[in-house]
């Protein structure tokens, strides 16, 4: 007798009924949705006690997973479809194996970091990163003696004299937060395969890469032989500034480590955060970006010319340092100069560029129409900071200076407004700073 006609018959009553509803039904077909489905909830109906079991006993041992069978799904802490479908759609975009999300950005540099590295290993790091990301390295890790060698990597030569036997990870970004120098990917990693031949496997040096101010839309690290990519995807994945999430992909050996790391240190990206970014954010990232950069190039090339800047930093301009490598590097899926939506600029005035930058900022908050004065990026609408006093206010002064960040520095995260309505607003806060 079906579940339905056991309520109808009496054995149930309608009030369980209103709870529980049909176990199955045929009105449920997954594969003909054109949008995605949203699976919303916590904990998953299972057949037996051993299917249970198994499940369970797979995330206790990583190396049990079995990764050609379908997932039993038991709680959405360990797993749940929406998120793998976002998953596998980045997974794709980087040409790696395998996505694993979080709950943030930095969920997914800590989880990249956590499986890597024990007590008494050490990482490399270029000394220009994330505010957040430098508090992880040098106050927390620290605590479990796992150290951090701040090394210039835009010079691939120091990296060599660098490493020590205790060396388990290379991490940065590429463009760096927030002053948009550039690392040559290939010629980092050229230069860890050369440190891990002489290694056993149990000792090999991994090289883990920030993506999140390039996208995959921009550029792909794996193809250049990193091992992980890190992302926030609040930001450029996201899109639109309404869903907060990170992730890593790289190699499917580490699948089963990354997922029951995320299961113990409880940090998974949750199903109503998936679903928007997998159902707007991803399939409108090359549009969005595409968009953006034609702007970024416009706008940089703009605050070029104004008179009280000192410099201006985007990769796609000619004054860029690196721009011969930025062309080398930052390519779309189509193999376009993609150099992202990013822009940095220093203000002139030695000790009063910091209030002139200030000033220039606190002018777009309350006068401008289409820049916000927030942190973040990657949204659809232009932000603006002042990255030394915000985003990167966790590093000490000495750290700040070593990372070259300018206290009369701003950094813009350009949308998709009418350019020409941004450049009109930049341009009432340059003349109010004069």
């Amino acid at each position: 007798m079906s579940m339905y006609k056991k309520v109808r018959s009496g054995v149930y009553s309608l009030k369980s009924f209103l709870v529980h509803g049909r176990f199955k039904t045929e009105r449920w077909d997954y594969a003909h949705h054109v949008v995605p489905p949203l699976s919303s909830t916590s904990t998953f109906r299972l057949d037996s006690s051993k299917r249970g079991a198994q499940g369970f006993m797979e995330y206790a041992q990583p190396g049990s997973m079995d990764f050609e069978k379908p997932p039993i799904y038991i709680y959405e802490r360990l797993d749940e479809p929406t998120r793998n479908m976002l998953e596998d759609r980045l997974a794709q975009a980087e040409g790696g194996e395998i996505g694993v999300c979080f709950s943030s950005g930095m969920a997914a540099v800590a989880a990249s970091l956590g499986i890597l590295t024990r007590a008494g290993d050490e990482i490399i790091c270029h000394p220009t990163i994330y505010g957040c990301t430098f508090s992880l390295l040098t106050n927390w890790l620290k605590r479990f003696n796992i150290a951090t060698k701040f090394v210039d990597l835009k010079e691939p030569g120091r990296l060599e004299k660098s490493i020590t036997k205790r060396t388990r990870v290379v991490f940065f970004e590429s463009p760096v937060n927030p002053t948009l120098e550039l690392i040559d990917i290939e010629a980092v990693c050229s230069r860890v395969k050369i440190a891990n031949a002489k290694r056993p496997d149990s000792d090999r040096i991994q090289v883990v890469i920030d993506n999140t101010f390039a996208t995959p839309f921009c550029q792909r690290p794996l193809e250049f032989g990193a091992d992980f990519v890190v992302h926030s995807l609040t930001k450029n994945i996201c899109g639109f500034g309404t869903d907060m999430g990170g992730a890593i992909v790289t190699r499917r050996e580490f699948e089963g480590s990354l997922l029951m790391f995320r299961k113990d240190f409880g940090a998974p990206l949750s199903s109503k955060n998936a679903w928007p970014i997998l159902v707007y954010g991803v399939p409108s990232l090359a549009l969005r970006m595409q968009r953006e950069i034609e702007s970024a190039w416009e706008i940089a090339r703009f605050i070029e010319r104004q008179p009280l800047v000192e410099k201006v930093m985007y990769p796609g301009l000619d004054s860029h340092p690196q721009s011969a490598l930025a062309l080398r590097q930052m390519l779309d899926f189509d193999g376009n100069f993609a150099p992202g939506n990013m822009v940095y600029f220093t203000f002139k005035g030695g000790p009063k560029a910091a209030g002139r930058a200030e000033k220039f900022v606190d002018y777009l908050a309350n006068n401008a129409y289409t820049l916000t004065l927030a942190v973040s990026l990657g949204q659809i609408r232009t932000l603006v900071e002042t990255p030394g006093a915000m985003t990167h206010a966790a590093m000490t002064e000495e750290a700040k200076q070593n990372a070259g960040i300018h206290p009369g520095s701003v950094r813009l995260s350009i949308g998709i407004e009418e350019v020409s309505d941004l450049i009109k607003d930049l341009d009432s806060a340059f003349r109010a700073v004069r």
